[in-house]
């Protein structure tokens, strides 16, 4: 009887195939691992010489992130072990070399103590990814470094007072308030919600949630108690009953804030000298002048000489529609390579005090981050929206792909990559990493 399933012995033919491309990726990781290695030097160049500031970037590992096309994970690596290269130079020099993989370096980067640079890069050489995490645990803790005493060699020693009486054992402190959690799960169907609470905000919710299921069941009796059972719709559950629990809450936050704005700004502006201060506040620069006029109310007091001469009209700069259009069609922060989506700011692209409209082709969404960055000079934002672009201070059009392109360089010469040796580490018989002791004056 035949059977589809790959033999575990294979034959001589099969055997030589399987060992040829064991050598292929061998040799393929290792220049990956030579790659990754120059990489991180690139990148430390980078982070060490502040060369990334004017790009707009968040952070090194976001610049990682947005010029290579890696996950933020990967990026996040990269840019660890560029931060701490000048502590692991053999490790990182193994890594250029090949013999070492990203993520080999990666671990000890990130929680290794310094001065264990060649401990790590011998252990290395044979030990997986996750066994250098165990090793690395396995490090002793460093003990606090006991508070100085100032007054000890000022003052002289004094003499001896009686014991006094035995102080009464300090109360205990309170344990600290257990605050709840929400997690989410998601598979093709339906989202899971988990939700733990302490006891009494628990109590508050399920009494919240039987109240509207209450009603929501009273209201099923009026409106069909009388209808033929055929054509009732069924009885409200606690799933409704959540459901008009969250409408509630939208609900009243709508009325209480109407527009989704984030603040009303109340700006004293002379029209002489276009000087603009905030009510019983500072005077604004030109930029936070413009960055709080975005999305927002604004209330306009117009002055000349000190005197009020006039108000303009309080104006809703983005109101709930366009803002769900806007988020429709952007549901990300509008700079190239961040893909922030939580509390993002409306912005004018051509600013609402300069005429400015408001309308979907003058608006474009805006992380906190980055619209205080273009405020403040660091980059441009020109459009219309449909056409939206971002130049860096330099002028340089910043774009959202990836810096990848074939190369036109040969792949550097390096041996092939032989990997962990696969062994079972037998941790009895490990020596963890000792931190040399600190000195002491």
């Amino acid at each position: 009887m035949s059977s589809s399933a790959p033999s575990f012995v294979p034959s001589a033919p099969r055997a030589a195939r399987l060992e040829a491309r064991f050598e292929e990726l061998a040799e393929l990781t290792g220049q990956r691992n030579a790659i990754d290695g120059r990489i991180v030097e690139i990148v430390a160049e980078i982070d060490g010489d502040e060369l990334w500031g004017a790009t707009g970037a968040r952070s090194i590992a976001a610049l990682v992130a947005w010029k290579t096309g890696v996950s933020p994970t990967n990026a996040k690596t990269v840019a660890t072990i560029a931060q701490r290269i000048a502590e692991f130079p053999r490790c990182v020099a193994d890594l250029r070399a090949g013999r070492l993989s990203l993520d080999q370096v990666g671990a000890i980067a990130d929680a290794a103590s310094p001065g264990s640079d060649d401990h790590y890069a011998e252990l290395a050489a044979n030990a997986s990814v996750s066994q250098l995490r165990t090793a690395i645990k396995l490090e002793p803790k460093p003990e606090p470094e006991p508070a100085p005493d100032p007054d000890a060699d000022d003052e002289p020693e004094p003499e001896p007072e009686p014991e006094p009486e035995p102080e009464p054992e300090p109360e205990p402190e309170p344990e600290p308030e257990t605050r709840g959690s929400i997690t989410t799960t998601t598979d093709d169907e339906f989202t899971c919600w988990t939700i733990t609470l302490p006891h009494i905000e628990g109590a508050a919710f399920e009494a919240a949630l039987q109240s509207h299921h209450d009603g929501l069941i009273a209201q099923w009796k009026r409106d069909h108690g009388d209808s033929p059972a055929v054509n009732r719709p069924p009885m409200p559950t606690r799933i409704d009953a959540f459901n008009a629990l969250v409408e509630a809450g939208w609900d009243a936050e709508a009325t209480r804030r109407p527009h989704s704005h984030r603040t009303t700004v109340v700006v004293h502006v002379d029209v002489k000298d276009r000087i603009a201060a905030l009510h019983v506040g500072p005077l604004l620069s030109d930029a936070d002048r413009r960055y709080l006029g975005c999305d927002a109310t604004a209330e306009v007091w117009f002055e000349r000489d000190g005197a009020v001469i006039g108000s303009g009209r309080t104006t809703r700069l983005v109101n709930r529609r366009l803002r769900r259009a806007l988020e429709h069609r952007h549901r990300t922060c509008a700079m190239p390579g961040c893909e922030a989506t939580r509390g993002l700011h409306a912005h004018h692209i051509v600013h609402w005090e300069d005429g400015g409209p408001t309308d979907l082709d003058n608006l474009v969404l805006l992380c906190p981050y980055h619209h205080r960055l273009h405020h403040r000079g660091i980059i441009t934002i020109t459009g219309p929206a449909s056409q939206l672009t971002v130049t860096d201070s330099t002028g340089r059009q910043l774009r959202s792909g990836s810096l990848a392109r074939p190369p036109n360089l040969p792949p550097p010469t390096v041996p092939p990559y032989r990997g962990p040796s696969g062994e079972r580490a037998d941790w009895w018989w490990y020596t963890p990493f000792q931190p040399p002791p600190q000195a002491t004056n």
